[in-house]
């Protein structure tokens, strides 16, 4: 398993990328920005405030690690469990807060649940709840790049549980086959919701299905950020070159629920979850900026105050937007609406019905 920083946060100096300190400050800054936003939005669940929310806590740092080796013009299909990658690929947080409560200036309107957020702004597809759907999709974009002569590639994140759809050896095979500019980013946290990675597969690990499809499959420390951009980088610069695909299998550990909905005290035990904290990605990675004169107490203070100040201020925002409009389920049908939906449309407006789903009377439409 490929590592570049010890849990003391030490450096193997012969594997360390040499990233300058802006792009190290990035770093910490986003892991610390999406862990907060977790315990935040976790909270806003428990008050009622939004529906759902699924945390990403314990898998920051192979997220901020794989979106940083990527260019502004790669495109990105997430799971449901990448809010490190969307905020470092520029996804607004108010546009990211507002897509949770799926308010009037959530970008899909509404009509995704929470947490499956999109931006084409940012080349980051929207996530569906499907397990695996969208490596194929990845692949098929990765593909169409190629035909078109793009240098563009597509980093393709899921987890271990995904490994046992059909959806991943189709994906797999095919782009082994075509050698479609495709990364697979496998976060193997240890669970698929309650079920262990012993029973998602007989093989030592994920990164050896790589071989059976024909190209290279690599296997890091998962909670390493510096590791992550190193085996993304290699992969990005092995896809752009027609090399063909590659797949990461990056070793991480889920540390809060599946979603909002689970409580993994009932399939985990509290020692394995408390062994994996003393591997926390964030913290390894202050360590190691310690290290390098980087990290200071005044520095973690202000940076703190200041992501809590940012989530602060967006869910003040996102609770004074109304919902969107119900125009929305008519106009966004067609690129140009067709007679009998404008009907439909004109008749509903003048109705003056303004019901909602949940309540006691059916929606109208």
């Amino acid at each position: 398993m490929r590592q570049v920083l010890r849990d003391d946060g030490s450096a193997d100096e012969t594997l360390d990328p040499g990233l300058d300190e802006p792009t190290l400050r990035r770093f910490y800054e986003t892991m610390t920005l999406a862990r907060t936003l977790d315990t935040r939005m976790l909270s806003l669940q428990r008050q009622g405030r939004i529906g759902f929310y699924v945390p990403a806590t314990g898998q920051e740092g192979c997220q901020v690690g794989a979106a940083s080796a990527l260019e502004a013009e790669d495109w990105v299909f997430p799971a449901y469990r990448e809010p490190t990658v969307a905020l470092w690929r520029g996804f607004p947080l108010e546009k990211l807060i507002a897509q949770f409560y799926g308010n009037a200036e959530d970008i899909s309107k509404g009509r995704q649940m929470p947490n499956h957020y999109g931006d084409k702004d940012v080349n980051f597809v929207s996530a569906s709840s499907p397990v695996g759907t969208q490596i194929p999709q990845a692949v098929g974009a990765a593909w169409a790049m190629r035909l078109r002569g793009a240098k563009s590639v597509a980093l393709v994140l899921f987890g271990d549980g995904a490994t046992s759809e059909g959806d991943f050896h189709v994906g797999m095979n095919f782009a082994g086959v075509f050698k479609a500019p495709c990364i697979f980013f496998c976060q193997n946290n240890a669970w698929a919701i309650s079920v262990p990675f012993e029973r998602q597969t007989a093989s030592d690990s994920i990164q050896a299905k790589a071989q059976a499809y024909g190209f290279e499959g690599t296997r890091i420390d998962g909670n390493d950020a510096l590791a992550a951009h190193v085996a993304t980088a290699q992969a990005v610069r092995r896809a752009r070159s027609g090399e063909g695909p590659t797949l990461i299998e990056a070793v991480t550990f889920r540390m809060g629920p599946h979603s909002s909905s689970d409580d993994p005290s009932r399939y985990r035990a509290a020692e394995v979850v408390e062994a994996w904290k003393q591997k926390d990605p964030i913290e390894r990675f202050r360590r190691y900026l310690e290290r390098k004169g980087i990290w200071t107490a005044v520095w973690q203070e202000e940076l703190a105050k200041r992501v809590d100040e940012k989530i602060t201020e967006a869910v003040k925002r996102a609770e004074k937007v109304p919902p969107p409009p119900f125009e929305d389920v008519f106009t966004d049908v067609y690129a140009d609406m067709p007679p009998h939906l404008r009907e439909q449309m004109e008749g509903f407006l003048k109705s003056g019905e303004r019901r909602r789903p949940g309540d006691s009377d059916a929606f109208p439409l």
